[in-house]
């Protein structure tokens, strides 16, 4: 198993980027990891762009969930029952999410492989960002910064919610998300070389991009739920 990792993952992303730091960045690592990582999100991209899409569908349909919540919260049957046909009409899978991670992990953990181990290969004779920053060595300002546009990326992904209340699990857990997201991203990232931070900035800046992007060409479904509504209670 680790044999297909290092042949089919690890060498080739290694591979790419000692091809980048060479070709396209000047011998900068930062260049390099900034270009890598714009790489993986286009080859990825059907990917996170399914995952943001879930997510501008799920804020649309918050209050209508809630909605369904407080109806039927003495019928757990029927609330499920209204909940799957709810994510049905709308094609969203509230699981999805789940599938698209463990899509992406193996990409993931090769990238943070190469950035863990892969920079002592001899090919990288200058390690360092801009002549400012050691990407072979930890950077806490990195990090912070790292993890506070995590944050902005979570928020903006979350269901808004006008009480600040919600009964609905998945907004609850990605609520709880919001903070322990960059938790944990500072205390991982301070623990590794700051190319891995450097490369998860770059990536997060990329997914508020998109998310913004998503958000705003996802239409509002209010009407519609309010029509099928109105109409279910007319034929019941």
């Amino acid at each position: 198993m680790s044999e297909l990792f290092n042949t089919y993952l690890y060498q080739p992303i290694l591979t790419a980027l000692i091809f980048i730091y060479q070709n396209f960045a000047f011998h900068d690592l930062g260049l390099a990891i900034i270009i890598l990582t714009l790489v993986v999100r286009v080859v990825l991209f059907p990917i996170f762009y399914k995952g943001a899409k879930d997510q501008a569908v799920m804020q649309r349909l918050q209050p209508h969930i809630k909605k369904i919540q407080l109806d039927h919260k003495d019928n757990k049957e029927k609330q499920a029952k209204e909940l799957l046909a709810l994510y049905r009409k709308h094609n969203f899978n509230p699981f999805s999410g789940f599938f698209l991670l463990i899509v992406q992990l193996p990409i993931l953990i090769a990238i943070y492989q190469v950035f863990i181990k892969g920079l002592t290969n001899s090919a990288f004779d200058n390690l360092f960002f801009l002549g400012l920053i050691n990407l072979g060595e930890k950077n806490l300002a990195l990090t912070v910064v790292a993890a506070t546009l995590q944050y902005f990326q979570i928020k903006i992904s979350l269901p808004s919610q006008k009480d600040g209340k919600s009964t609905n699990p998945f907004a609850s857990a990605g609520k709880m998300m919001l903070w322990l997201g960059p938790g944990l991203t500072v205390i991982i990232l301070s623990t590794l070389p700051s190319a891995l931070a450097l490369y998860w900035t770059i990536s997060v800046v990329f997914s508020i991009g998109q998310q913004v992007f998503i958000n705003r060409r996802t239409p509002p479904i209010e009407e519609k739920y309010g029509e099928s509504s109105s109409k279910t209670k007319n034929t019941a």
